[in-house]
């Protein structure tokens, strides 16, 4: 199997699969009508915002082995870690997925989907053009350093909570308990809804 995704010279996600990506998909050919599902957080604030996340999701699309079930609205996010106002806001967002992608390979294409935004790991909370992170996959609770799933701060996140409760109101957090107990129980200060700005579920 090979696969690219393209929509013209200047779309930013233009690039292969990654080879093990696609292997992994020939792999498991045999359970395609078992996918798993999977929860992606999105964020942005460098760049044009909106434009990326739909480019993210886009790209998750076209990979081999994922299809994206549903798209959360979006958010507007003062930045994590840092001192006020020394970076722009977030946007962010929670799309669910169905993969017969193994969580390894779903974590490498998560990786090439940022690399093609130009994300840079310069420093911890630092500005980015885009995070892709796994927040679940199935009900795996794995304390792997390379993938710790769920994500270990994702209870603890009204920016990831808040898109996931709207999109999923009776989801729960493997090892945690319900999305929505979770959100009521953090603070929504500096997490905003965006009712004016849109994804797009890919068609």
């Amino acid at each position: 199997m090979t696969a690219s995704f393209a929509t013209g010279p200047s779309d930013p996600t233009v690039q292969p699969v990654p080879a093990s990506v696609v292997q992994q998909v020939d792999a498991a050919d045999t359970t395609l009508h078992n996918p798993k599902r999977a929860v992606i957080a999105l964020g942005s604030n460098l760049g044009n915002r909106l434009e990326t996340l739909q480019g993210a999701i886009d790209a998750l699309e076209d990979t081999p082995g994922v299809r994206v079930k549903a798209v959360s609205p979006v958010y507007e996010t003062e930045p994590w870690g840092v001192e006020p106002g020394s970076q722009p806001s977030y946007f962010n967002a929670v799309v669910v997925l169905k993969t017969t992608l193994p969580p390894s390979s779903l974590l490498e294409r998560a990786h090439a989907v940022e690399e093609a935004f130009h994300r840079v790991r310069d420093e911890r909370w630092g500005a980015r053009t885009l995070d892709v992170d796994i927040v679940a996959y199935a009900d795996v609770v794995s304390d792997d350093p390379t993938l710790t799933l769920p994500h270990p701060r994702a209870h603890q996140r009204a920016f990831v909570l808040a898109p996931w409760h709207d999109v999923e109101p009776q989801a729960q957090l493997p090892g945690h308990g319900p999305v929505s107990g979770l959100l009521a129980a953090v603070t929504r200060n500096g997490v905003e809804p965006r009712p004016d700005l849109e994804l797009r579920l890919p068609e």
